[in-house]
């Protein structure tokens, strides 16, 4: 696989995001993509026998997002994202589970994540009750050496209610992350690494190590 094309595809994308230069410059897209595509069989081969038997079956068209904005407001005028990103989860990209993510984008955009981004208030219930019922496996979950070894920030905090959610008090011991309405943990990815031949490894590495994480994630949406 050629990443260093889908990068600079992506590049010239975002200096030109309209979509005059896209139709200009769709066989320069559909090779990208192909490219990028090779990336995701490779996990999705890597990911299923080792990490996500519920993956097997699926293709990469099963995982892959499309590379047009769906839910662009009027301050957006900017057609196209500026990544190529995919989400492996059993059912495939949209599934309301928690699941393994990597967006490639250049400029050190690329990233690899884990678990579950913005889910739906009976979902977000759910994995709250998870941690109010069991917050010691939680907070021995995202404390684990290894995860944050791969993911140093830990779980994502930028998204958080400014006060208690229904049916918990403000005192709650783990109100921190009560609050949460995301659960994902990702790391970026500079240009040369995402063009070593070792990139796909790396990435599986990572997802390794947030596997307990997102087994925790998926129990308690069970």
């Amino acid at each position: 696989m050629n990443l260093a094309l889908v990068l600079a595809f992506l590049r010239d994308l975002a200096a030109h995001n309209h979509k005059a230069w896209m139709d200009e410059h769709r066989p320069r897209y559909y090779a990208a993509r192909t490219e990028y595509t090779a990336l995701v069989a490779e996990l999705l081969r890597l990911a299923a026998a080792d990490l996500e038997p519920g993956l097997r079956g699926l293709r990469p068209a099963d995982l892959m997002f499309r590379i047009n904005k769906n839910d662009r407001s009027q301050l957006d005028p900017e057609p196209y994202k500026r990544n190529m990103g995919a989400g492996f989860k059993p059912g495939g990209r949209h599934s309301a589970r928690a699941g393994y993510f990597v967006a490639v984008q250049p400029g050190g955009g690329t990233y690899v994540g884990a678990g579950y981004r913005r889910p739906a208030p009976e979902e977000l219930a759910r994995i709250r009750q998870e941690i109010h019922y069991s917050g010691p496996t939680f907070h021995a979950l995202r404390q684990n050496a290894t995860l944050l070894h791969h993911f140093p920030a830990g779980l994502d905090q930028s998204q958080a209610l400014r006060t208690a959610p229904k049916g918990y008090l403000r005192t709650d011991p783990d109100i921190e992350w009560l609050r949460l309405k995301s659960f994902f943990v990702w790391q970026h990815f500079p240009d040369a690494d995402v063009v070593r031949p070792d990139f796909a490894a790396r990435v599986l590495e990572a997802w390794q190590a947030a596997r307990p994480l997102v087994a925790f994630l998926n129990h308690a949406l069970e």
